[in-house]
């Protein structure tokens, strides 16, 4: 397994952490909640902020951005639920 970190790493892919792994996950997840909400609720808001839940993680790279940003679309999505 380290051969493989290894090699990656010289390629420019380094291994993502597990709690990158895990926030990647449970926002990704509550983004699927909230564009599912949005849609049966027929509000645009908590749809597209759910969308942008579900597709930050691939953008932004490093751990701390991910749950900083993930933290401000959470609150966003439950502050436009209405």
């Amino acid at each position: 397994m380290d051969e493989l970190n290894t090699s990656l790493d010289t390629l420019g892919f380094p291994m993502p952490s597990a709690a990158y792994i895990a926030g990647a996950i449970i926002f990704s997840i509550i983004g699927m909640i909230g564009y599912y909400y949005g849609k049966r609720a027929s509000l645009n808001t908590p749809k597209w902020i759910g969308i942008g839940l579900m597709l930050y993680p691939y953008v932004i790279t490093d751990t701390v951005p991910l749950y900083v940003v993930g933290c401000i679309l959470c609150v966003c999505l439950y502050l436009y639920r209405n």
